[in-house]
């Protein structure tokens, strides 16, 4: 027997027993899983051997081959399909162990089409990165998942695959073959690429012809292989994209639809991913309704907004700021009942004219400001203290004519005699009509922000001509009884009830000067205000009570119209918030200044994120703190740890918070959307809001 000593078999079975202990602090990785029922597909599941201590995180990917014409699905597979998933049964007590959560990284997709079906998917099969989040990184942890994967060809079959893996994160090793197969996948991942100047701009839905258009640019220009991929919606089909491109510019429009029937896109937020060659880029955007440039809607989309408008300036008569107008409109109404027809139609088409002609003046003024790169939007004049200054004489004087203290007459040099026709003259109902539109602007209603938007984004044409309609929207009323004087004959005849109800009216533009002498404390001390509201109160008042009371000495006059005027700031002081925090009820919800850079961190911490954008002019967004805010369920919800608030005033001129707003396709308040981690890019409110509305938008966007 040969007991020679062999070094070089020493050495080899020293190595073996040294690998025997060592083995275990490499990267691990499953065998090929085969399901029979579907033997031209295999799944393994391999591990990079890379770890972030900082996220817990590590790095593995599922590897998916398919032999043959055999292909599985993207995470939105298209007209047809079911994309790949993997149940981890983390709260389950024979599921994973030490392991928090999985994010699924999705490579760039193939679009497929088969028998008249478009799907977005992979040909021969994909490795699919995946993020797995631990506890503990010096624990073992415990793969135990199923994964449920969709093949197919001309038939599609759906398969099981049972992955289980343990593994401790700390003794990982680098697998150079894992790493490689996995870093190349990631290097197609839209969500993962380098920032190569692709972006969306904006999304438009036409409920009309319900097209979607994507606009784009590309700093570098778009090449001959560029796409537009839609989704992150469920039960919404997006069809094969017309793209245009015109040098860095991209235009796509789509067909939705919906097997479910009737949808609504407007506000939504969709996954936008933009195909430029070997480049892409994903992100989520907010839809705006009726926004188009595309040839083939941009007439039908014209006319709705027209629509549009003339249904929001309709409605806008029903809205708070318009009533004291509205009472105006009534009282001639009265006047006009024992009149020449001709005569009521003048007066009525004069009305309709100040209407239209002032929603000239606010498109001219806009289209200034636009032309010259300033902020533009609705209702935007009262952040000048001279506008609501001029609008708060005007009220008084409208208010002080409706007494009967005097006659509000035109300068004599314009016309003598039409300011000898005074009131009842054509020129006097022309100024009530514009008094009505400037009055209607802190005021926002359904249809009408819409309109206002596609209106500030279009040309200088379609800006005119969407606010004419406004204006024949809220001088319809006008228009009617001058179509139709004999309307009038349905009126209650003349007596002492006219009297009290032009009273009614002055009292109600009386108390609509007083807010607006209140809504300039943002930019006068409140102690000046005070008491240059309390000067002109006691005028207007100290007039009435002359009136009135002719017989009365001035001392009495003046001393009951001091108690009045007093009484009346006071009052609206303790109703606009104007007093000192102790002489009110306390703000019960806990407020902090727009901050846009700080709400993406929130939402990474789990926050959910409530904006208010709003202004102290803004009649509805009063109406919305009263109405909804402030009352519950919202208000106990907004009360919530999880919860930051955020409200942007807007009283005063501020290009942040008009950037913000024209940035969600928005341009006048109230403004409201919500953030949260299951929809980082914020989920827009509408207008007029409801605890419903609120309710379950801070729901969705909340992780569960």
């Amino acid at each position: 027997m040969n007991t020679h000593f062999r070094p070089q078999v020493f050495l080899l079975w020293l190595t073996l027993f040294l690998c025997s202990f060592v083995s275990r602090s490499y990267a691990l990785s499953t065998d090929w899983l085969i399901n029979p029922q579907q033997p031209e597909a295999k799944v393994q599941l391999i591990l990079s051997g890379e770890i972030n201590p900082q996220d817990k995180t590590v790095t593995a990917a599922l590897d998916v081959k398919l032999s043959g014409e055999w292909k599985t699905y993207w995470r939105s597979p298209g007209d047809a399909g079911i994309p790949p998933v993997i149940d981890w049964k983390i709260d389950s007590p024979n599921g994973s162990k030490n392991l928090e959560s999985v994010e699924w990284l999705w490579p760039l997709p193939h679009r497929i089409e088969l028998l008249g079906l478009h799907t977005l998917g992979y040909k021969n099969g994909a490795v699919f990165p995946l993020i797995l989040k631990v506890h503990d990184l010096n624990q073992p942890v415990a793969l135990n998942g199923r994964l449920r994967l969709s093949s197919c060809t001309t038939i599609c079959v759906l398969t099981d695959y049972d992955i289980q893996l343990d593994f401790t994160p700390s003794q990982l090793k680098s697998d150079t073959n894992a790493s490689f197969r996995i870093d190349r996948a990631l290097s197609t991942v839209p969500a993962l690429m380098p920032d190569t100047g692709i972006s969306a701009e904006k999304a438009v839905f036409d409920p009309v012809t319900k097209q979607l258009e994507i606009a784009a640019q590309s700093t570098a220009g778009w090449n001959e292989k560029t796409d537009v991929i839609i989704d992150g919606l469920e039960d919404i089909s997006f069809s094969l994209p017309a793209v245009r491109t015109d040098g860095s510019q991209l235009n796509a429009t789509v067909d939705v639809s919906s097997w479910l029937g009737e949808f609504e896109l407007k506000d939504k937020n969709l996954t936008i991913t933009l195909i430029n060659g070997n480049n892409a880029s994903e992100q989520s955007i907010n839809v705006i309704e009726g926004i188009v440039s595309s040839e083939e809607v941009t007439s039908a989309s014209l006319i709705l907004m027209l629509g549009f408008a003339l249904l929001g300036g309709l409605i806008l008569n029903l809205m708070p700021c318009v009533l004291p107008v509205l009472g105006m409109k009534l009282s001639s109404v009265v006047q006009a009942a024992g009149q020449k027809r001709s005569k009521t139609r003048q007066q009525f088409l004069a009305s309709a004219a100040g209407i239209i002609f002032s929603f000239w003046i606010l498109a001219g003024f806009l289209f200034i400001l636009k032309i010259t790169g300033g902020s533009i939007g609705w209702g935007i004049q009262f952040q000048n203290p001279w506008f609501i200054g001029f609008m708060v004489a005007i009220t008084a004087l409208f208010a002080a004519n409706l007494l009967e203290v005097f006659e509000i007459r035109l300068p004599s040099f314009m016309s003598t005699k039409v300011a000898e026709a005074g009131d009842d003259s054509v020129a006097g109902h022309f100024v009530q009509g514009m008094f009505a539109t400037l009055l209607a602007t802190p005021c926002s209603a359904p249809f009408l922000g819409t309109a206002v938007a596609f209106a500030l984004s279009s040309s200088s044409f379609e800006l005119f001509l969407i606010f004419t309609a406004l204006g024949l929207g809220l001088s319809l009323p006008y228009i009617l009884i001058a179509a139709r004087p004999s309307l009038l004959k349905w009126m209650p005849k003349p007596g002492m009830w006219m009297v009290n109800l032009r009273r009614v009216l002055a009292l109600m533009l009386i108390a609509t000067m007083l807010w607006l002498f209140s809504l300039l404390k943002a930019f006068v001390d409140i102690q000046w205000l005070a008491l240059v509201m309390l000067f002109v109160s006691t005028l207007l008042f100290t007039a009435i009570v002359i009136r009135f009371k002719p017989n009365w000495s001035k001392a009495k006059a003046v001393s009951l119209a001091l108690a009045l005027a007093l009484s009346s700031v006071a009052l609206t002081g303790w109703l606009t918030g104007s007093l000192p925090r102790n002489q009110q009820q306390k703000e019960v919800l806990n407020w902090q200044p727009l901050n846009q850079a700080q709400i993406a961190t929130l939402v990474n911490e789990g926050k959910t994120v409530f904006v208010d954008v709003t202004a102290d002019w803004c009649v509805t967004c009063k109406a919305n703190k009263l109405a909804v805010i402030d009352n519950d369920p919202v208000q106990t919800l907004l009360q919530k740890d999880n919860i930051i608030l955020m409200k942007g005033d807007w009283t005063r001129p501020s290009d942040e918070i008009s950037a913000f707003l024209q940035k969600y396709g928005r341009f006048g308040v109230p403004f409201n959307i919500v953030y949260g981690p299951d929809a980082p890019k914020g989920l827009p409110l509408p207008v007029i809001l409801s605890s419903d509305s609120v309710v379950n938008a801070v729901n969705k966007v909340s992780s569960q």
